[in-house]
This record gives structure tokens, C-alpha cells and sequence, in this order.
């Protein structure tokens, strides 16, 4: 018996979102995703019943903008086991250690989502109990504990069901914005934290907390705040970084145009029906083929790596010095975890600034293994990513020669157009996926609005201007309703 027909039973019985039956009006499908973002929102403001509150770490703070969770609330795993999830489908299939057939055999597509959805409740509830049972991260309240007679063991396991719980719920909220809203779910969660941070980094005031640009600008302004002399190291300091943050908001800007200019670099591959005359078209190669969407994988990937090393200082007392030293605030100051942690602010490398944790030739190494991590990752996943998701040069043209299109001046054949298909695809992946990496990093050195991490801000960049293309294409399908025959989607 194989592991498919003994899996089966389960993998076939996993809860669905059942598909739309029809077409979905684009003013439904906008209603379905304004929803689950309200939901989602709300879901971010409640904390666990029995949490005290104000207590234990937020070790995922700095991969918050990329995980698209709340520490401290119902979503304190986020889009984590999501992604780690996709890591390992997407590691075994590309080694075809699966033995499915996804893109052709109906059967196998279930099994697949089946075993996915099965892997992603697996992994929140190996992601959450360490998080709530260790103490380190959501502390019990013993108050809540003797009040209800179940001890503080028991108020442990009662927050552990509600943050399992608040992952579950995710998971299928991806699914509803997924088959009856626009875009994807993921996508949508990233955006929203993003912007959070953005908007309160923009327009927070002191009475909510840090106070943002306009509002130390306007103290500025009015005298509040004094800046000093440009032409003086503390002044040009005060300008450059808090309270001026001219240098954050100059890379806030910057890569929100390198983004959008990228996403518009492509090349262009003319086509042409070989049945109607006239009838032409271009398949566009975008710079970023395989989107900003790698690059979750990679920074979730780092995280679950600093993850392992936070358990490992908080449960084992005597862990060598080699592996990792943590400082009071739970972050590594040196050692193998010291290295491996990614750089998200300024303050992590600037020593002449007095902030960073480490000797320079430290942080040089720490640069240097992020910087690389980042580039050869990126590209990695970024091919990993083109041939899981039928982006890849067969697959393109399979869905060219079924859309009975050919490229002018080659034969009709699907081996042909995958070879001129193979001079552009695996090259633009992997230099898009390597540039997405550098511009993350560079982000972070230089910090942005909100403190927004670099990866957070490209994702939030890419994902809103690729869902700003999905909305005018689903208006031109509203508004010309043969064209959903030519888009499948009918």
C-alpha cells in the first residue's frame, strides 16, 4: 500500500472552503475580502483569555511585517506555519519525493491540498505550544488560574487552544479571500500589517505612542524639537535618523519606485493564433518572474532558525557559548545564532553609533552571511517557486499551446516554445529573485518608515500593485463578460 491510498482517508476528508458554482460578481468578491480584513483586524486586537498581559518576549517583532500576526493576540503565529508549510511541500516536490501529480490528475490535487492543510495544523501547533507552555512568550496569569480552580497548567493549555485556534482560523481565511474574494489571502494579511505600521509610523502622535514623522516635523516646526546644525556630526544625525528620519523616509520612497519600476521592466515575447489572422499577443517576462513571494519563504525560514535558538537559551541551561550568548532583551549577542540573525535596523550594525550589539568585524560577518543568505535564498526559492506554481518554461508552454497560440517564426510545438521559453525564464527568475533579496537587506540597513522591515515593505509594494492589476482585470471581465471565456474563468 502506498502513502497515498493510506493517507487518503484523512487527507480527503479535510475541511474545504467549497468553490463559487459560478462567476462571482467583482462587487461581491470585494465585499468577501473587505470581511475576512475586518475579521482579520479584529482577530489582531483580542487577546487570549488568561494571558498576562504587558508580560514575556515578542521574539517575532522583527518578522511581524512578513509573518502578518500580533504578538499577543489571537493570530500570535500568523501566516508562520502557512509558509513553513509551503517550504517543505514545495522542498519534496521539487524532489520529487511526493509522487503527485498535481496539474493533470484530479485525485492528486486533493491529496495535495488534504496533505497541506494537515501540515499547516500540524506545524501551529508545534509553533504554539512552545510559544505558550515554555513561559517565555505568553506567560500565564495565575490569578486566572487559581480563580477558575484548573491551576496555571491549565490556564497554559486553555491560551494554547485559542492561539491554535486563531491559526486555524487563518489558514481557512486564506482560503475564502483565495476562491471567492480577490487575490489571496496571505497577500492581504502582509498588506494590512504592513500598512499598520506605515500609517502609525506616518501619523502617530505621542498620545498613542511613539510619535510619527509629521508629528516630530511639526515639533520641529513649532520649536519643540531642536535639531541642531546640519553641518555638525549630532546634528546631522538628529536629521538623518529620530527625530528627523529623512533617511527613512528617503528608502520608504525609494524602494516603493525601484519596486514599481520593476514590476514594469519585462521582456515581451510576441505570439500569434495560428487559427485567426490578425489575433496577436505578448507574454510578458517581468525582472520579478516569481514575484516578491519567495522571500516569506526566506525570511520564515530565518526566523523558525532564531526560533530554535530562543528555545534552546531559555530550556537549556547549559548551551554552549559556541551555538549562542542571549542578552536580557532575548536577542543572541554572539555566537552561531548571533550570525545567523538578520540585521532589521540601523541600530543592529551601526557601532560608530554606539547602538550595535558586537564587535565591528562581528557585525561584518552578520552582514555578510545576511547579505548572502538573502541573495542565493532568494534565488533558490524564487526557482522553486516558478516550477511549483506552473510558471515554469513547460508549463508556459503547455498553456500556450492549449490557448492556441505560437510564437511567430517557430514551429508549433510545445518543445520549441519551451526552449525559447528557457532562454528567458530560469535567467530572469533567479536575477529577480537575487535582486528582491538585495533591495530587502539594503532596507533594513537603512530602516524605513515605521520600522517596517525591508522584506515587509517590498511585499506590501509588489503584492498591493500585482492586486491593483488583479482589480482591473476583474472590472474588465465585469464590464466585457466574454472575456472570462478567454481567461478561463466562465
Amino acid at each position: 500500500m502506498s502513502w497515498k491510498e493510506a493517507a487518503e482517508p484523512v487527507l480527503s476528508r479535510m475541511p474545504v472552503v467549497e468553490r463559487p458554482a459560478g462567476h462571482v460578481p467583482f462587487r461581491r468578491k470585494l465585499t468577501w475580502t473587505a470581511g475576512i480584513l475586518v475579521v482579520y483586524f479584529f482577530l489582531t486586537n483580542i487577546n487570549p483569555f488568561g494571558l498576562a498581559v504587558g508580560q514575556g518576549s515578542d521574539f517575532f517583532g522583527q518578522f511581524r511585517s512578513v509573518l502578518a500576526g500580533s504578538s499577543g493576540s489571537l493570530l500570535q503565529v500568523g501566516i508562520g506555519p502557512i509558509v513553513t508549510a509551503s517550504i517543505v511541500l514545495q522542498l519534496l516536490g521539487g524532489a520529487n519525493l511526493l509522487g503527485l501529480d498535481t496539474e493533470n490528475d484530479p485525485r492528486d490535487q486533493v491529496l495535495y491540498q488534504g496533505l497541506q492543510k494537515l501540515l499547516v495544523v500540524i506545524v501551529t501547533a508545534l509553533t504554539a505550544a512552545p510559544m505558550v507552555f515554555t513561559g517565555a512568550f505568553l506567560p500565564a496569569d495565575p490569578a486566572v488560574g487559581q480563580a477558575l480552580g484548573i491551576g496555571t497548567f491549565g490556564v497554559k493549555a486553555l491560551i494554547f487552544v485559542q492561539i491554535f485556534i486563531g491559526g486555524v482560523l487563518l489558514l481557512f481565511m486564506d482560503e475564502i479571500v483565495s476562491k471567492w474574494g480577490v487575490g489571496s489571502g496571505v497577500g492581504l494579511f502582509i498588506i494590512a500589517a504592513v500598512s499598520q505600521q506605515i500609517v502609525g509610523g506616518f501619523f502617530s502622535f505621542s498620545a498613542l505612542g511613539a510619535r510619527g514623522f509629521f508629528a516630530n516635523w511639526y515639533s520641529i516646526a513649532t520649536g519643540g524639537t531642536q535639531l541642531g546644525s546640519p553641518f555638525t556630526s549630532a546634528g546631522l544625525e538628529s536629521l538623518l535618523f529620530a527625530p528627523g528620519n529623512i533617511l527613512a523616509l528617503f528608502t520608504t520612497v525609494f524602494i516603493f519606485g525601484i519596486v514599481v519600476y520593476a514590476e514594469s521592466v519585462r521582456v515581451e515575447i510576441p505570439l500569434s493564433h495560428a487559427r485567426v489572422k490578425g489575433a496577436r499577443g505578448r507574454f510578458p517576462v517581468k525582472l520579478i518572474y516569481a514575484s516578491v513571494l519567495p522571500m516569506i519563504l526566506v525570511r520564515a525560514l530565518q526566523a523558525n532558525v532564531q526560533f530554535v535558538g530562543q528555545l534552546l537559551s531559555s530550556q537549556w541551561a547549559g548551551m554552549p557559548t559556541w551555538l549562542g550568548v542571549y542578552g536580557e532583551q532575548g536577542q543572541p549577542t554572539s555566537g552561531l545564532f548571533y550570525y545567523l540573525n538578520p540585521i532589521q535596523q540601523p541600530e543592529q550594525w551601526m557601532w560608530f553609533r554606539g547602538a550595535a550589539t558586537g564587535e565591528p568585524w562581528m557585525i561584518a560577518i552578520r552582514l555578510a552571511i545576511d547579505l548572502t543568505f538573502m541573495i542565493v535564498g532568494g534565488a533558490i526559492f524564487a526557482i522553486f517557486w516558478v516550477e511549483t506554481t506552473g510558471m515554469g518554461p513547460e508549463a508556459t508552454a503547455k498553456q500556450i499551446q492549449n490557448s492556441g497560440m505560437q510564437i511567430p517564426g517557430f514551429r508549433r510545438n510545445p518543445q520549441v516554445v519551451e526552449k525559447v521559453m528557457e532562454r528567458y525564464i530560469p535567467q530572469v527568475t533567479v536575477i529577480g529573485g537575487a535582486l528582491v533579496g538585495f533591495l530587502a537587506v539594503m532596507a533594513n540597513l537603512l530602516g524605513t518608515i515605521g520600522s517596517v522591515s525591508g522584506t515587509g515593505l517590498l511585499l506590501a509594494v509588489s503584492i498591493t500593485y500585482k492586486l491593483y492589476e488583479e482589480i482591473a482585470e476583474e472590472q474588465l471581465m465585469e464590464m466585457h463578460p466574454m472575456m472570462r471565456q478567454m481567461f478561463g474563468n466562465e
